[in-house]
């Protein structure tokens, strides 16, 4: 294929060649890799390590609501000043809303959680829920 001008950014991520960095879906469009999320079990805890680079402690949220733990960022597009003139050749930065869900059991409380943002990573502990103790009491019912 003959091109009449050459442009570093766009042979590297021109759709022709594909994204070299961009996880694919069945159809082969790229597939955004958001909140990337390690999770460890130790000494009684769950422990999860949130991806979540470029947003702020103010603009990540998290909610407890029947057994499932939501993690929330908003990411407000940034406003640039029209006196400056401002010319991209790619822009890749997610700007917007984006969350996640992680069942973590009924039995789970505000209490049982605790998370920390530091350096682009939301890190949340979550204290494992006690498993209930089985009795061997027997219980009969009554026949009328």
């Amino acid at each position: 294929m003959y091109r009449s001008s050459f442009n570093l950014f766009d042979d590297f991520f021109n759709d022709v060649y594909g994204d070299p960095f961009a996880k694919k879906d069945d159809r082969g469009k790229n597939v955004p890799q958001l909140m990337r999320t390690d999770i460890l079990e130790k000494d009684g805890q769950y422990l999860l390590d949130i991806e979540l680079p470029g947003y702020s402690r103010d603009e990540v949220q998290a909610e407890l609501k029947e057994g499932y733990l939501t993690i929330a960022a908003v990411k407000q597009n940034t406003v640039e000043s029209h006196d400056v003139k401002t010319n991209y050749v790619r822009k890749e930065r997610y700007t917007g809303n984006m969350k996640r869900t992680f069942y973590v059991g009924d039995e789970v409380t505000e209490k049982d959680v605790q998370a920390a943002f530091k350096d682009g990573i939301l890190k949340v502990m979550i204290n494992k829920p006690k498993p209930k103790e089985l009795t061997d009491e027997r219980k009969f019912i009554p026949i009328l």
